[in-house]
């Protein structure tokens, strides 16, 4: 029941994602689309935290732009492409955060193509709490 609440949660995020893609257009700053997310999010009556801190290895916080309902990391870009040290910091504050699931949304592309990104610790985690 809670992966089908969470791939209902990304599919609604994802239908966000492009309504602010198509409103905002593609040359904007990151902070720009946070700013329409977050008026769009609230429209939608969908529960959220902007900026939320992930503690990683005990020495500082990072930001994840957004945590969606609990159970979903949503990280925005506005760059040429996203590169392999974006999925890697996802998988960080995945880990660190104990969530399964991460969207990445770069806006700078002509056509909106979020990411997913699973956390497999997540899944481990839970499938040994399952067996206790």
């Amino acid at each position: 029941m809670t992966n089908l609440i969470q791939k209902e949660l990304s599919f609604k995020v994802v239908g966000v994602l492009y309504k602010v893609h198509q409103q905002v257009g593609r040359y904007a700053k990151e902070r720009q689309y946070g700013d329409v997310l977050n008026e769009f999010f609230k429209k939608e009556r969908i529960k959220f935290i902007r900026e939320h801190p992930i503690k990683i290895a005990d020495r500082k916080s990072n930001f994840v732009d957004f945590l969606i309902n609990d159970c979903l990391l949503l990280d925005l870009k506005a760059k040429p492409f996203i590169s392999k040290e974006d999925y890697y910091q996802m998988r960080r504050y995945l880990d660190a955060a104990n969530i399964e699931l991460g969207l990445i949304a770069n806006f700078r592309q002509k056509y909106l193509k979020p990411k997913r990104v699973l956390n497999p610790n997540y899944i481990l985690n839970s499938e040994h709490s399952d067996n206790s």
